[in-house]
């Protein structure tokens, strides 16, 4: 039986690679029965989505970001040639400042060991980009029962049948929920999926539902 997330069976989303990506990035994906996500994608300081994410904490909105090695010039390279930078002890901070943002939602207590991997020095010696923003995208999709068939390239996919994302132009709606911080910053949308995940749980999958037109 599929997902009752999926409402585009017949048609193939075209997604960038994305960092703890948006709740906008995660409902289009749901949506469709099969998603390639794009990792072969050129290089583009300007594509920040692939190594940050948005959150909310005290003091209002808030970027995290994974610092990463320029490639070498030459060939023009991918972003599955990036390496992850280890300057700044980024995932030190990454940890804390997700602890603080949401640190008293109804269910980060019961998610955080799920991603606390993600934050330890020893896994980013010779780490690609690509490969932490895969493996985090596959807890995310474990946690919200996204069942999603997802490849990394397009062989064995008709073209005609792709819908392209790759711009981060998402076909979403803005589908207010509850927000630990929303009594001093108002709703925020368009936040990482671990806002949603955090602050509504098992409820989840109901608001990807609602964004979805």
């Amino acid at each position: 039986m599929s997902s009752p997330l999926i409402i585009h069976p017949d048609t193939v989303a075209l997604m960038p690679p994305a960092y703890m990506g948006s709740i906008d990035y995660y409902a289009t994906l749901a949506s469709h029965a099969t998603a390639v996500i794009d990792r072969s994608l050129r290089y583009n300081k300007r594509m920040k989505s692939t190594h940050r994410c948005d959150i909310v904490d005290t003091h209002g909105h808030m970027q995290l970001t994974v610092p990463v090695e320029k490639p070498f010039r030459g060939t023009p390279p991918s972003w599955n040639d990036v390496k992850v930078s280890t300057h700044g002890l980024w995932w030190n901070v990454h940890r804390v400042a997700l602890e603080s943002a949401y640190g008293r939602t109804p269910f980060f207590e019961y998610y955080i060991d799920r991603f606390l991997p993600f934050f330890q020095a020893d896994r980013f010696d010779n780490c690609l980009l690509m490969d932490l923003d895969c493996e985090i995208d596959a807890v995310v999709r474990n946690i919200l029962g996204i069942d999603t068939a997802i490849k990394y390239d397009l062989q064995d996919i008709d073209t005609s049948l792709i819908a392209d994302y790759r711009n981060m132009e998402w076909d979403t709606e803005v589908v207010p929920y509850y927000q630990i911080r929303q009594a001093q910053h108002g709703f925020v949308p368009h936040l990482t999926i671990l806002d949603l995940i955090f602050n509504m749980g098992p409820e989840s999958p109901l608001i990807l539902k609602k964004m979805m037109k």
